[in-house]
């Protein structure tokens, strides 16, 4: 299949998919330090004594809006309750 080529419209699309492209590139380098930076601080706590797994909950938790973590909470106190795992909650 051949498309209609018009150069100069050509040379400008080039010229934004490339800067784009460039962008996406140097945004992911970015990401890449900051995870490296991330993992870094992570394993500086673990090394103070703190567990890191709560630690990613608790960041997880923080993301959330109220509403959404006290529906969650309470869903997980009803099916922890459900098995035994935790006094059901009252009525």
């Amino acid at each position: 299949m051949s498309y209609p080529s018009n150069t100069e419209t050509d040379a400008v699309a080039g010229d934004q998919l490339r800067s784009i492209i460039e962008r996406i590139e140097r945004l992911e380098g970015e990401k890449q330090e900051l995870s490296a930076d991330i993992k870094e601080v992570k394993a500086e706590a673990k090394g103070n004594g703190f567990d890191v797994r709560i630690i990613n909950t608790i960041l997880r938790l923080r993301r959330m809006d109220q509403n959404e973590r006290l529906e969650q909470e309470a869903l997980l106190d009803l099916y922890m309750g459900a098995l035994g795992m935790i006094e059901a909650p009252a009525e």
